[in-house]
This record gives structure tokens, sequence and C-alpha cells, in this order.
């Protein structure tokens, strides 16, 4: 991934995924301060603790369900997911497998702030490219990650090679853009939110043409785990609603949300598209996001899972 902005429904602030840090086509590191970034992709993550930890609950409830004593978390970014999956499989041992250094040594330390330490390890790979280091899996958690892969359906086999048999690779694919706003915000043109999702949606689409070995896939997850090998064992989605008025860490998300896409989409932007977002970021605005009582966040996210024999 190029940026931290949002790329259509991949809402990548709102988990403790990065979306781009196992990725090859991804932009040298020193482009983010990460002492600065990877607390806020921590904090950010644990917004959607509730989220993930129902997936996995899911997961562990299903009668096809593996003995989990192995799990790749794939793109692991700071390890919010790596240690719910830990907590969450007793027996496993959960390897957060990410190309950015210093996001491991955020995973190495939740891990040890939380007395994970002995079961979460760390390990540096850049993805598709260098599959071969991760070694075998019952688990294998891919959130947002395979659309950052030119040829999915080659990444997606690479996964299937990894299992052990019975094993089970959970895609986190699709789900839905965030809501935050009322439609009218009371200035500016109403609908602003779904004008950005259109941006985004189009910047999506621009980043997967740039990636090495692009090749168009019909998103139908289901008939590309049946091309792998495995066998699909259902989709479920599991929904983020925090109610208006947000406050503390909630709402300092929404603002970074919105101050990211400010910065990311401000050359496409009508002008009063700009001058609203500059209103809604102005801390000293009484109609900014820092003071308005209608903010909330409601969001998606859609996990698809499929079974080695």
């Amino acid at each position: 991934m190029t940026t931290h902005t949002d790329h259509g429904s991949h809402h990548a602030g709102t988990h403790g995924h990065h979306d781009r840090a196992t990725h090859s086509h991804r932009h040298d590191d020193t482009e983010f301060d990460w002492d600065v970034m990877g607390p806020l992709l921590e904090q950010n993550g644990e917004l959607s603790t509730p989220q993930y930890t129902a997936a996995a609950r899911w997961i562990a409830g299903l009668p096809t369900a593996p003995r989990v004593r192995r799990v790749l978390d794939i793109g692991s970014g700071p390890g919010v997911i790596a240690c719910l999956l830990a907590e969450e499989f007793p027996e496993a041992e959960v390897v957060a497998v990410d190309g950015t250094p210093a996001l491991l040594e955020h995973t190495r330390a939740r891990a040890d702030r939380l007395g994970l330490g002995d079961r979460v390890r760390t390990l540096h790979a850049v993805l598709p490219d260098e599959l071969a280091k991760l070694g075998e899996a019952d688990l294998i958690w891919a959130g947002n990650a395979l659309h950052h892969m030119g040829d999915q359906r080659a990444a997606l086999a690479g996964f299937a090679g990894l299992l052990r048999p019975g094993g089970t690779v959970a895609l986190v694919e699709g789900g839905l853009p965030p809501r935050q706003l009322p439609r009218d915000i009371g200035f500016g043109r109403p609908g602003l939110e779904a004008r950005l999702d259109a941006l985004t949606a189009e910047r999506f689409e621009e980043m997967r043409a740039a990636l090495p070995g692009a090749t168009r896939e019909t998103e139908d997850w289901s008939a590309l785990f049946a091309a792998v090998g495995l066998a699909p064992q259902g989709t479920r989605s599991f929904l983020l609603d925090l109610p208006a008025p947000l406050s503390g860490p909630a709402l300092g998300h929404v603002v970074a949300a919105f101050t990211r896409r400010r910065e990311a989409l401000a050359d496409q932007l009508a002008a009063d598209d700009v001058a609203a977002l500059d209103r809604l970021l102005d801390p000293e605005d009484p109609a900014g996001l820092h003071h308005r009582p209608d903010v909330f966040l409601l969001t998606a996210r859609t996990v698809h899972l499929g079974r080695r024999a």
C-alpha cells in the first residue's frame, strides 16, 4: 500500500492491520514516523477488538475447526490482532508477519505487556515473494492483505500451500466503508462522505493496477477458495457500532481518518468540499469534529473462510 488512506471498503484505519507493511510495492519505511504511527495504529486496532474477537470465536466454534497450534497473522501491523488470536487460541503459537521492523517491535512490546510474549513471535517478510519463510499453519489470518498482492489467486494458493490438513484461511476482505457523520452536516453540500468514498474507491483501483503482476479477479472469494483447492466454510460480517456522541480514542480515530483523507484527496476534491473538511478539522470551529454531538462510527468487516481437506 502506498499510503495510509482508506481504499474503498478496505478502510485501514479501524483495525490493527495497516494494509501496507507486508508488501513489496510499499514506499520506503522512512516515509512514516513509526514512533507516532505505531501507537496510532495500535489504538485504532483496539477500537475494533469486539469485531475481531467475535470473528475468532466464530472460527473456533465451527464444527470443522482444526486444533489450532500455529497461527500466521499476515500483515500484522502493531500486533493487535496477533495478540487477540493468541488469547482466543490459547494452545497456539501466533506468528505476526509484517514487512516493517518498527511495527514488529510494537508487536513484541504489546505481547510482553499482555503476558503473551512466550506465544507471540514476529517474522519480518515481504509478501508474496517470501511466503516460503512463513512455515506451515493451522490458521492463516489475512486481514486486508490479499488485495495488496498483484496476483491474488496466486497469493491465495500460496497461503493454501502453507496449511496443515484441516487448516483454515480467514480472509478479511470487503465489508462496508465507515460512516461517521450525517448525510447533511449543516454546511457545504450534503453527501460529503459519499463523495470521499467515491474518490477513495478510484484510488483503490489505481493502487491495484500499479501492483507488480496485477491481475484482475472477480471478487467471489468462495470461488477463489475453490480454485486453489480450499473448501469454502462460510462468510460472516461483524459490525462496529459506536453511536454518537463519540469521545476519547474513538473521536480521535475519526479526526485522524478525516485528516488523512483531507491530505490524500485535496487535489481531487471540489473547493467547497475541501473547505468543508477544513471546518470539520478545525479544533476551534464549534461545528467541527471536536465539538459535534452527532459524530459516530459505524462500519462492518467481512470474513471469508476456506479450509484445506
